[in-house]
């Protein structure tokens, strides 16, 4: 039990995988800290537990070198006017929440001016941009880990961590019931079906869902009885242009929209084809076979490809260290050689089997009470800095 009772916890996510992990985290503290005030930035999930969010979450929620910089007034604005407010109000702990960008340079102010600062989800240094290393030993007091090899990383830099497994790893099951997903969405128990996500960003969306939308096409014209599962993001702005772009060119393919539900959408198909990302990891702890695209302007990958330490670019892939699936980036993420990918995963049942079994111990690997864990080190902080030691 903290030894605050009603203490001010600032939380900033930058978007909706954010949200979602972080109501985890709230979900651990909340119980024991039920007078605490929590605001920031953040989404609907967070809301469930009393936080309340001071800016638009989607103000944050922008990929890509180029495209942060379009709107780089606005979200440095937010930036501002936060750093200001949480100076003044002096919170008992900051928390950010993924988006490093973003929350490193208010965790740095706010770790000047002695205010404990924690980082919940380690940026991939592991796979670029290992020089963010030392921003996070000038910006973080405590870091907060969802896979487990990240530990030695920060304690060779001497940064305290706390490895608290993935917390997708609690919420999803590890024998997810494909009939009963089917059932739900009212499809055909023995229908050959593809998932189809294109991202959860506008940008992503913009940049990836012709080839997908085009490689659904090819697959419907080898075999049509195919069908097609697209979940939609919530904004409407979204909604409409994959609803537009998906009546257009797939107008005589059974395909089905539906609003929210991915994790549905994903346990009833065969195949997904998803872009990279953490619906990545959501696919693979709901062991199924996937394809990973991934698609953004030419000078934001440039730059990227330059700053990468490994090959892989799916989760699935980097914790497993090959290539379990495939994956295709900006130009070979074409819609013949999705098509052809997703082709051979419908049709090889011991690939299926593999893919499977290997995702199962991927799941057992990340399993741990996220919630709890979390919950206890931010305590810890809290109480530290409340006593001095």
């Amino acid at each position: 039990m903290s030894l605050i009772t009603n203490p001010t916890i600032a939380v900033v996510a930058g978007e909706s995988s954010g949200d979602l992990l972080a109501s985890r985290m709230l979900s651990g503290l909340r119980p024991q800290l039920p007078h605490a005030n929590l605001h920031g930035i953040g989404g609907k999930h967070m809301a469930e537990y009393g936080f309340v969010s001071d800016y638009p979450m989607e103000t944050l929620s922008v990929r890509g070198l180029f495209e942060v910089l379009m709107h780089y007034r606005e979200i440095k604005a937010v930036q501002t006017n936060l750093i200001d407010q949480l100076l003044a109000e002096r919170p008992n702990v900051f928390i950010g929440v993924d988006a490093p960008d973003f929350n490193f340079t208010v965790e740095q102010r706010l770790k000047e001016a002695g205010i404990p600062t924690v980082h919940f989800i380690g940026p991939s240094i592991w796979a670029w941009r290992r020089g963010r290393i030392n921003k996070i030993i000038k910006s973080v007091s405590h870091m907060l880990v969802i896979f487990p090899f990240e530990e030695e990383i920060y304690k060779a830099a001497n940064v305290p961590v706390t490895y608290v497994g993935h917390p997708l790893a609690e919420v999803l099951p590890l024998e997810p019931d494909t009939m009963a997903a089917r059932q739900e969405l009212g499809l055909p128990l023995d229908a050959t079906i593809v998932t189809i996500m294109p991202g959860s960003r506008l940008s992503e969306i913009n940049y990836n869902t012709a080839a997908f939308i085009g490689a659904a096409k090819i697959l419907a014209q080898r075999d049509p009885s195919i069908r097609f599962i697209v979940p939609m993001v919530g904004d409407k702005q979204r909604n409409a242009y994959i609803e537009q772009v998906v009546k257009a060119q797939l107008s005589d393919v059974p395909v089905l929209l539906i609003n929210g539900a991915s994790h549905t959408a994903i346990t009833a198909a065969n195949s997904v084809l998803v872009a990279s990302g953490t619906a990545t990891l959501e696919v693979a702890l709901l062991k199924k076979p996937m394809v990973i695209a991934y698609k953004q302007t030419w000078a934001s990958w440039q730059i990227m490809r330059r700053m990468a330490y490994q090959p892989w670019i799916g989760l699935p892939n980097i914790l497993a260290r090959e290539f379990l699936v495939p994956e295709f980036v900006q130009d070979e993420a074409n819609p013949l050689a999705l098509a052809d990918a997703l082709w051979k995963q419908l049709h090889d049942d011991k690939l299926v089997a593999r893919l499977k079994q290997r995702f199962l111990d991927m799941h057992h690997s990340l399993l741990r009470d996220s919630a709890r864990e979390s919950a206890q080190a931010i305590l810890q902080i809290i109480n530290q800095s409340a006593t001095g030691k």
